[in-house]
């Protein structure tokens, strides 16, 4: 069976999507840390900013998933969604 995505909740999404690259900030904290501590010049500089790395990752990732879950809306208007196929599983218990 087919079905078709044809809107993205924008708010929604967007929170997920903010959630999920606030975690992948993590991983530039866990460089940036050792840098900012270790290094001097500009690597400190850049090891400071990797450490807010959770916090841009967000707010970033929240920006751009609000406008690409809008383009998408409109695209899908026009251009009729992403199409998936499903197929119904029996339960077992």
């Amino acid at each position: 069976m087919k079905k078709q995505l044809t809107r993205i909740s924008i708010l929604q999404s967007s929170k997920i999507a903010t959630a999920l690259y606030f975690l992948m900030g993590f991983i530039y904290t866990l460089i940036g840390i050792p840098m900012a501590i270790f290094c001097s010049g500009h690597l400190r500089i850049i090891g400071i900013v990797y450490s807010f790395g959770p916090i841009l990752f967000g707010v970033l990732g929240f920006v751009c998933f609000v406008i690409f879950a809008a383009l998408y809306n409109v695209l899908a208007k026009w251009l009729g969604g992403i199409e998936v196929e499903v197929t119904t599983l029996e339960k077992t218990v």
